[in-house]
C-alpha cells in the first residue's frame, strides 16, 4: 500500500493534502473554537467549570477533535514536503520542520485541554484545595491550552510564509495563492505580541481566509500535475 501511495500521481498526492488540510481545519475550529467558546465563561471560574461537568461528553469530544488535528496536520506536512521538494528542498523540509513544532504545541494544548476536567472530577487528587480553587486553576489550564494553542499558530504562520513563497515560485500552481498564503503566515504571526494581535484582530486572523481557503479549494478541486 505505501508502495502504490508513493507511486501515485502529484495530483492524487495535492489532493490527499487537500483532504487533510481540511479535517486539520475542521477538527482545530471545532475542538478549541466551537466547544470551548460555548463553556469558558471568561473570567468566571465557576460557571466555566458548571459548564464543562455538565456536558462531559461534549467536552471530552472536543477534546479528542484538538488532539485530532495534530495526525492531519502531520500528515499535510509531509505531503506538502513532497510536493514542493521540487522546487526547493531545503525550504520545503524547513516548512515540514515548522508544522512538527506546531504539532507538538497543539498536542501540548490538548494535555491543557483534558487536564481541567480531570481536576474538576478529582481524576487528579488535589485534595488539599477547595472546590473555589480547584475551579480557579482549571480556568488558569484552559488559559494555558489557548495560549500553547496561539503558539502553534505561530509556527502556522511561519508555515504560510514558507510554503507561499514555494507556491510562488512553483510552477503548478497560481502565483496569487502564493501571495495570499504570505499574507495569511503575516497574520498569524502577529500572535507573537498579544497585544499587538489584541489590537489588530480580527483583521488580522481575518487574513488567513483569502489565502487558505483558496489554496484549499484549488487542491481539492484542481490539484496540481508536475512531470516527474
Amino acid at each position: 500500500m505505501m508502495e502504490r501511495f508513493a507511486e501515485a500521481s502529484p495530483r492524487f498526492k495535492a489532493r490527499m493534502a487537500g483532504v487533510s488540510y481540511l479535517l486539520g481545519a475542521l477538527t482545530s475550529l471545532f475542538g478549541q473554537m466551537l466547544v470551548l467558546g460555548m463553556f469558558v465563561v471568561s473570567g468566571n471560574a465557576t460557571a466555566t467549570a458548571i459548564n464543562i461537568l455538565s456536558h462531559e461528553s461534549l467536552y471530552r469530544l472536543g477534546f479528542v477533535s484538538s488532539l485530532m488535528t495534530v495526525p492531519f496536520h502531520i500528515v499535510w506536512a509531509v505531503l506538502f514536503y513532497g510536493l514542493f521538494k521540487p522546487v526547493n528542498r531545503s525550504i520545503s523540509l524547513l516548512a515540514g520542520f515548522v508544522m512538527l513544532m506546531g504539532c507538538v504545541m497543539w498536542a501540548l494544548s490538548s494535555l491543557f485541554y483534558l487536564a481541567p476536567l480531570l481536576v474538576l472530577q478529582g481524576t487528579i487528587s488535589l485534595s488539599a484545595f477547595a472546590p473555589e480553587q480547584l475551579q480557579a486553576f482549571a480556568l488558569i489550564l484552559l488559559k494555558l491550552n489557548a495560549l500553547a494553542y496561539d503558539i502553534g499558530l505561530v509556527f502556522f504562520g511561519l508555515w504560510c510564509v514558507l510554503i507561499g513563497y514555494l507556491i510562488f515560485r512553483s510552477t503548478f500552481l497560481p502565483r496569487i495563492i502564493g501571495l495570499l498564503e504570505v499574507l495569511a503566515g503575516l497574520g498569524y504571526l502577529t500572535l507573537l505580541w498579544q497585544p499587538l494581535a489584541h489590537y489588530l484582530y480580527p483583521y488580522n486572523l481575518a487574513l488567513a481566509g483569502p489565502g487558505e481557503i483558496s489554496l484549499l479549494l484549488w487542491l481539492l478541486v484542481k490539484g496540481i500535475n508536475i512531470l516527474e
